[in-house]
């Protein structure tokens, strides 16, 4: 009961962070995106720098999200951004590369060979299969992608309180501070909250971009 109390007392300023928190990953997340899926085409034409990109997108995604913050304020420094937005945003712009890269790596690279040839039998070039068959069809294993990008920095988020950003971290971060459990309870609940609805949504938005023949073989299946 105090809990409600609390987050009901504090309802207006959990909103404010809520969406705080919603523009800090949607803008990571959203040049992530734009980055991470040309990317991820452009590697399917060289498996041996598609291993090496992937794998240094693996090691970014095992450095512990305070180790990462730690590294860019004294590099970010220089430019007068060591702490609040712009060092939040690039290290989950770094988090987020990862399963969006590989996604889209291995879903153009699963793309049914007979569909290429249908397309290249009608006379499409590579620019056209790729923008009218392979991408299409690549597109729910990249919203995976993207998905699993926005659950993970959620979180990696809420770290990102202490050094300035803001967002639902800092009920978490003050929560400890001033060892004030109902900050911290209340602020956890709000991030994995926030974590299951946009999953839900962008779910929801995976399956509208699905073209219908593919949802009629996945519920055949």
């Amino acid at each position: 009961m105090e809990l409600l109390l609390y987050a009901i007392d504090n309802i207006e300023l959990l909103g404010s962070r809520t969406l705080e928190h919603i523009a800090l990953v949607g803008v990571a997340v959203g040049i992530a995106t734009l980055t991470g899926v040309p990317i991820g085409i452009a590697i399917t034409k060289n498996e041996n720098l598609a291993k090496s990109v992937l794998y240094v997108a693996s090691i970014i995604v095992t450095i512990p999200s305070i180790a990462l913050f730690g590294i860019m304020i004294p590099i970010l420094s220089i430019f007068g951004q060591g702490i609040g937005y712009v060092p939040a945003v690039l290290a989950v712009l770094l988090y987020s590369q990862l399963p969006i890269i590989r996604n889209t790596y291995t879903a153009i690279n699963n793309v049914n060979p007979a569909l290429r040839e249908a397309a290249r039998g009608l006379g499409m070039s590579s620019n056209q299969r790729l923008r009218m068959v392979e991408i299409p069809l690549a597109v729910p294993v990249i919203m995976a992608g993207v998905r699993t990008a926005v659950v993970l920095n959620i979180g990696v988020m809420a770290i990102a309180a202490y050094i300035g950003a803001g967002g639902l971290g800092t009920f978490i971060s003050r929560g400890i501070s001033q060892s004030d459990p109902r900050q911290l309870i209340v602020g956890s609940i709000a991030v994995s909250l926030l974590a299951i609805i946009v999953d839900f949504s962008l779910l929801a938005l995976q399956k509208r971009l699905t073209p219908k023949g593919m949802e009629l073989d996945a519920s055949a299946d």
